[in-house]
């Protein structure tokens, strides 16, 4: 629900949020993960749905997303999964990420019930343009669901107003052109700034920066320019070659560097 988004942001000075993709590599790992990121100062979970088509994801997310899929991860496990994290935890929200189809099959009034029921607070649909979304905005408006934008560094001043008008909770500033996991340029901070100051005088909600961001200093730097910090690529790839115990590790690096801004 967009008020438990609002009540994060109103709580904290920046925004820790923590990208992991659903089913990987299992359902009960995945679960055990998901369900134990607030305790390592996440305030904001986005959950992947793995997708045959990543067209915007960079080789560790890809990766992460072809082993939740042969694990059997479908959307509705991620719903499922969903509902298994509310039975401990009331106030974390949680963000979907992933592409359009699967919630087209679905159905887009079906799915925005199913994500209210399950205790999700909104989605971020990477490959659904302003122009093409009314249907599901329309449906998540009638569950108080944020439907999440991104903009980018390509997004110019006139477009910009499209891109922010109809979204809740916060908008996602993708940092940098390409794909997940690149890394963020060290020279690009005053861009950065200054992009994130027109999204949020645009949109009047908080902006959050990710694409890139792998280090706690990294993570400490944006913080002191935007509201929110999201990392995926770096937590997936160390759960994936280290475990469990070292992605949750990181992740308490990364909090820290955040909330330190």
């Amino acid at each position: 629900m967009t008020q438990r988004l609002n009540a994060t942001f109103a709580k904290t000075s920046t925004a820790f949020v923590a990208y992991i993709m659903g089913g990987d590599p299992d359902r009960a790992a995945s679960q055990r993960v998901m369900n134990a990121l607030p305790g390592y100062g996440v305030d904001i979970i986005e959950l992947g749905i793995p997708f045959t088509d990543p067209m915007a994801d960079g080789p560790v997310i890809e990766e992460a997303g072809i082993r939740s899929r042969k694990s059997g991860t479908t959307l509705v496990t991620i719903l499922e999964m969903a509902v298994e994290f509310r039975k401990t935890n009331a106030d974390t929200p949680i963000i979907v990420m992933g592409y359009f189809n699967p919630i087209h099959q679905m159905g887009e009034a079906k799915f925005a019930k199913a994500a209210f029921d399950a205790g999700i607070d909104g989605a971020i649909i990477v490959d659904l343009p302003p122009e093409e979304d009314a249907p599901l905005r329309e449906a998540f408006e009638t569950h108080d669901l944020a439907l999440i934008r991104l903009a980018t560094p390509t997004t110019d001043a006139a477009r910009l107003p499209d891109v922010v008008r109809g979204t809740k909770g916060f908008v996602y500033y993708v940092s940098m052109t390409g794909v997940t996991g690149t890394a963020l340029s060290d020279s690009g901070s005053g861009d950065i700034s200054a992009q994130v100051d027109a999204v949020r005088k645009a949109s009047g909600l908080p902006v959050v920066v990710g694409f890139g961001v792998k280090t706690p200093e990294r993570a400490a730097e944006i913080g002191a320019i935007a509201d929110g910090v999201v990392v995926g690529s770096a937590i997936v790839k160390t759960l994936h070659e280290d475990g469990e115990e070292a992605a949750l590790a990181l992740v308490k690096s990364l909090a820290d560097g955040a909330h330190s801004a």
